[in-house]
């Protein structure tokens, strides 16, 4: 899963992805985020298509809201994603980048109880790389788009830790996989999987 990830603004990567987001202050109450942890239902940078279908940053907020429930809908997982109603759409035509220095995953093991619980927390993030290109899908609500973080299968060294890792494109891949022209299952051949990890400091 992910529902964490941290941006690191002062990174030259990140600052070329993030350019245009100035022009949006004031317009959320909320307000951006721009560095700091990111969590569900924060307002961060996203990468889309413009109305002419070029590359762009817009505002965000991370969670799809379903009926009956006030929990977002964070996580969509790349082998249901084309399917299943609530993505079906999403992931035809509205695909999307959230640019991120690391994300953040816990240790997941079942206690004496059987009860499954959160150990060591962990920084995570592509080798030779500066910036985090996590894949998303994104549909608007109420005049205002959201967005939510594609995950697949795990790598046999994160596997230890989850099962699940979002999934992470490189850069050069970034306008392929926002252009509502391509198809999304002709990309996925291309997600990174070589990370490092490292524990997070207390």
């Amino acid at each position: 899963m992910c529902t964490r990830f941290y941006i690191e603004r002062s990174s030259d990567d990140y600052k070329e992805h993030t350019a245009l987001i100035d022009r949006f202050y004031g317009i959320y109450s909320k307000g951006i985020i721009t560095s700091g942890e990111v969590r569900p239902t924060d307002v961060v940078p996203v990468i889309a298509p413009d109305k002419d279908g070029l590359r762009s940053t817009f505002p965000m907020k991370w969670g799809y809201t379903l009926p009956n429930t006030n929990k977002p809908l964070v996580n969509a997982r790349v082998e249901t994603a084309p399917t299943k109603p609530t993505f079906k759409e999403s992931w035809a035509k509205h695909r999307c980048i959230i640019p991120a220095t690391w994300y953040y995953e816990w240790d997941h093991f079942k206690s004496a109880d059987g009860k499954t619980k959160t150990g060591d927390k962990y920084l995570i993030q592509p080798a030779n790389s500066n910036i985090t290109c996590l894949c998303g899908l994104y549909r608007i609500e109420k005049d205002i788009p959201v967005f939510t973080v594609l995950t697949t299968t795990p790598t046999k060294e994160l596997s230890i830790i989850h099962d699940r890792m979002p999934l992470i494109l490189p850069e050069e891949y970034i306008d392929k996989w926002i252009d509502p022209n391509s198809k999304a299952d002709d990309i996925l051949q291309y997600a990174l999987t070589d990370m490092i990890i490292e524990k997070a400091r207390d």
